[in-house]
């Protein structure tokens, strides 16, 4: 259909929402008399009534009915477009799931110097405990720790990490060796083998282990902050609270488990926005020292 009636398709589609030729005058900033004059040019257009006009509103025809719903998407994509020209250049949504630790970690206090350098991506970040659908929740990348082997995905490995025993001060101040551990809550992770990978490396015959599981490092560290126990953390994802002296490593002995790696299917064609925040990443990664290919 050629030279659309836009106004009085708009007309339309905020009176069928309101049922309300008044009501969508307001939402419009036109005069009552305006809209219904609207509506009547697209019923006439159309050749059929798409409201009942009734002593108190309106009521929608089943054409109105059948018409309403494709109007309010094509209004709402619309608008979606719209909204991504900002500064003069068209914004472009990267949706980005971030295994938590490294969210709060290393990406959030360095977010702030991507969005100075990359202004035209509407980024959006999803947290998760390491466990994402990237087809399913439509992502455009995901972050996650592992050895890098999910199956249908590209991986590039971003920052290999060193687990180390961290505690609460007032905890640390009991611990004078690592056998000293065997007497102590260890609090876990999902990942049931890594205490005993740490033992090893410190040359400690391994006890039965007691300690609450936990399914986030966050909350981990948290619940050693709280004085609940010895955490096994990613010592890279924690400065701050060792900075701060919330948390202290009361022995010199790490081992790395793993790597964060940017992960996203072998199928996904990489935008501009995904080019940007991943060649952002490894230069900062790079810059910085903590590129997996030099930990």
């Amino acid at each position: 259909m050629n030279n659309l009636p836009l106004n009085a398709l708009r007309a339309f589609e905020v009176s069928a929402r309101h049922l309300s030729f008044t009501r969508a005058a307001d939402e419009l900033h036109v005069t009552q008399a305006a809209v219904s004059q609207q509506v009547k040019l697209l019923e006439a257009r159309l050749g059929v009534l798409l409201f009942r006009r009734l002593p108190r509103g309106l009521a929608l025809t089943d054409e109105g009915v059948a018409l309403l719903p494709h109007l309010t998407q094509a209004f709402e994509h619309i608008g979606s477009v719209f909204s991504q020209f900002e500064r003069g250049c068209l914004r472009e949504m990267l949706n980005v799931a971030v295994v938590g630790t490294f969210a709060v970690g290393w990406l959030l206090p360095r977010l702030q110097d991507f969005h100075a350098q990359h202004p035209f991506v509407d980024l959006r970040l999803f947290t998760n405990n390491n466990r994402v659908d990237l087809a399913g929740e439509g992502l455009d990348y995901a972050i996650r720790f592992g050895d890098g082997a999910w199956h249908g995905t590209e991986v590039q490995g971003l920052m290999a990490v060193s687990h180390s025993p961290l505690c609460a001060p007032t905890v640390a101040r009991q611990l004078r060796q690592p056998a000293d551990l065997a007497r102590a809550p260890l609090l876990r992770s999902y990942r049931a083998d890594e205490w005993a990978v740490w033992f090893e490396a410190a040359g400690v015959a391994e006890s039965p282990i007691y300690g609450a599981v936990f399914d986030s490092s966050l909350t981990m560290a948290d619940a050693a902050i709280q004085g609940l126990g010895i955490a096994l953390l990613p010592v890279e994802m924690f400065t701050r609270q060792l900075r701060e002296g919330d948390l202290v490593a009361p022995f010199d002995i790490a081992v790395k488990m793993g790597c964060y790696w940017l992960t996203w299917l072998k199928s996904k064609k990489e935008t501009r926005a995904m080019q940007a925040f991943r060649l952002w990443m490894t230069a900062r990664i790079h810059t910085e020292g903590q590129g997996a290919q030099e930990t």
